[in-house]
């Protein structure tokens, strides 16, 4: 992971603070980050992609393209999305780029929803 990346999921981690909705009410701020989280995960094909990349210790963006029967470009534009949401970091090597998942973001996502 480089500097960047690894500042991002750091500053990344920390917007996803936010008590329990279980358990008091959400500021604005944090209701918007949580829907956005939300939001990255509300797609059938990025659930799929995150569970493949949670699977494994990382994988490589060239071996998601089969098990998602979609073509590179939509794999890159929805990687995109959970990274933009902190759930992923990816790291290039070469052409590829190999995901890894955050699990502290995970981990705050269920914090956030009370699991």
């Amino acid at each position: 992971m480089t500097t960047r990346q690894a500042t991002k999921a750091a500053t990344v981690e920390g917007d996803l603070c936010c008590a329990s909705v279980v358990e008091a009410p959400l500021s604005e701020p944090e209701a918007v980050e949580l829907a956005r989280v939300l939001a990255a995960l509300a797609d059938p094909v990025r659930l799929r992609l995150l569970s493949l990349v949670a699977a494994q210790d990382e994988v490589c963006s060239c071996d998601l393209e089969g098990p998602l029967d979609r073509s590179q470009p939509t794999v890159s534009h929805h990687t995109k999305i959970l990274a933009d949401a902190g759930l992923i970091v990816g790291d290039r090597r070469g052409r590829w780029t190999w995901w890894k998942v955050v699990p502290e973001r995970l981990g705050a996502l269920q914090r956030a929803l009370g699991a």
